[in-house]
């Protein structure tokens, strides 16, 4: 197989030169890559380091040489300054490349922008996968306040949720199912999206058949990519993205410390552009395969009296994703302590145990452990109840999540249980309709404060939510209603600690004995 990688570049030397030690780390053993460059530069280093590449892959490189006369492409510390000027010629450049392709019958054409930076895999999955048309993801901060997002979307120009033909969402809907799009990118696969662009592999049908970067007269969309994928779409090629070698995006100069970071964690030290040969490096140097160590996750809880109920089956779970288990035994007269320490065995276990109970003050239980959690130095803090427990498939979601995700508070949604096989929804239990907050990563000089009062505090500080939080789709199950005993004890304890409802709502605690709620059925 014969793979053309092609690039107009227009880049500052800090980044090109990153870009290039990039492509020729790549490993491709089942094709032959050759080279194609489309020199715009003004900057006479950049230049220089094309040329260099050229004369170390001699047999492998073209470039084609451009004035850099028609039009300025520039970027701050903020964003790039587009205009449509400037994209369409990009567009003819682009274009310029595929003509190439074609003439030379590439089997292959990897286009590819100059400010990314490829694992050595990347292009050897992205051929693997035999899909026409095809990117490999990067995410990008494309304002500097805000969270990461790729550079693939569902639909018209950035939409980054589905929506069924003419279906009216609201905002909180939206929002949801942008999410869930998000999150599933985040796990490693092979996914059909409505829009790509930047790092593209599309297979020599596609080129035949006629896709190209020629602007649609009657589409107002921003982006030559964006006609580029709909007169793909209209040429009857479907368009994915492969997530399991990210690439790294040079957005702006700033993000330079993570390029090299990047380069040595995947390459080798990225110290300047020198000729390598690869009969006196071992590929094994060459191509590393990191195994990259997540974040801690440290699992907090209070647990009071859990012996026969759900305590064991929680920490079972519980044990295959944690690193460590910061627990409060609320003086319980019972052996919960002790399914503590043996459910947890070989996981560091700090438990501490209050020889009276607390709870009828939870604001102070609650901040008793926060700081016997926060003084473990945590990075990840995951708060639960001792009847709570995910479904199926956190275990294997969770790692990837810590790894990637910028956002500093989790939030899944929480399933009240009235039996094992059933939740309760109506007008009082709708817990499930909402995302709550079970994930925080520690931030030590964030000013955390509590809501002071004695019931119904929260299991985390109040002000929490001043961080950036993101939503998950992992459901949790709330065991602790789901047998008659265990209802008329929370009953009877609310009645008693809070018999006007000033905490809570009334109305909820006189519905939890009703005699026939209306029931769901949990399915997986």
């Amino acid at each position: 197989m014969r793979v053309l990688i092609g690039s107009p570049v227009c880049q500052a030397p800090s980044i090109l030169r990153l870009f290039l030690q990039s492509l020729h780390l790549l490993s491709v053993p089942t094709a032959e890559v050759h080279y194609l460059f489309i020199d715009d530069n003004s900057d006479g280093e950049s230049k220089q380091l094309l040329r260099q590449f050229q004369e170390d892959h001699l047999e492998q490189t073209t470039i084609f040489h451009e004035n850099a006369t028609s039009g300025n492409y520039y970027r701050d510390q903020l964003t790039h300054h587009w205009n449509d000027k400037l994209i369409w010629k990009v567009a003819v450049f682009k274009n310029r490349i595929i003509e190439h392709a074609l003439e030379n019958d590439y089997d292959a054409l990897l286009l590819i922008d100059s400010d990314l930076l490829l694992r050595p895999e990347t292009l050897d999955k992205l051929l693997e996968s035999d899909k026409s048309i095809i990117s490999e993801i990067f995410w990008t901060h494309w304002q500097t306040n805000s969270i990461p997002l790729p550079q693939v979307w569902v639909s018209d120009e950035y939409i980054m949720f589905e929506r069924i033909g003419r279906e009216v969402l609201s905002k909180e809907q939206e929002i949801v199912r942008q999410h869930r799009f998000l999150a599933r990118l985040r796990q490693p696969g092979v996914y059909e999206v409505g829009g790509l662009g930047a790092c593209t592999c599309i297979r020599k049908d596609a080129l035949q058949k006629g896709v190209n970067f020629n602007k649609i007269n009657n589409l107002s969309f921003w982006g030559e990519d964006r006609h580029f994928c709909i007169r793909a779409q209209v040429l009857g090629f479907s368009l994915f993205v492969d997530t399991h070698y990210p690439a790294f995006h040079i957005y702006r100069e700033t993000d330079l410390p993570g390029a090299e970071d990047f380069m040595r964690r995947y390459h080798v030290t990225p110290s300047t552009l020198q000729p390598l040969n690869e009969t006196e490096v071992p590929p094994t140097i060459l191509f590393p395969t990191p195994t990259i160590a997540r974040p801690k996750l440290t699992l907090s809880m209070i647990v009071h009296n859990e012996a026969g109920k759900y305590l064991e089956q929680v920490l079972t779970k519980h044990r295959a994703y944690i690193d460590e288990a910061v627990i409060i035994d609320d003086g319980s007269s019972d052996n919960s302590s002790e399914i503590c320490r043996e459910i947890l065995k070989g996981i560091p276990l700090h438990l501490i145990r209050n020889e009276t109970a607390n709870f009828n003050n939870e604001v102070m239980l609650r901040k008793q452990q926060w700081e016997e959690t926060i003084r473990r130095e945590p990075e990840w803090i995951l708060n639960m109840d001792a009847d709570e427990e995910f479904e199926e498939g956190f275990a294997s979601d969770i790692a990837s999540v810590l790894q990637q995700v910028d956002g500093d508070v989790g939030c899944f949604r929480l399933y009240d249980m009235w039996s094992d096989t059933h939740y309760r929804e109506d007008e009082y239990w709708r817990a499930h309709f909402v995302y709550r907050p079970l994930l925080l990563r520690y931030r030590k000089n964030f000013a955390f404060k509590w809501k002071e009062q004695p019931l119904h505090c929260g299991r985390f500080p109040d002000n929490m939510f001043d961080l950036p939080a993101f939503i998950l789709p992992n459901r949790v199950k709330h065991l602790g209603w789901s047998t008659p005993e265990i209802r008329a004890h929370k009953y009877e304890r609310y009645m008693r600690l809070d018999p006007d409802g000033s905490y809570g709502w009334k109305e909820q605690y006189e519905s939890i004995l009703d005699p026939a709620p209306r029931l769901v059925k949990w399915s997986e």
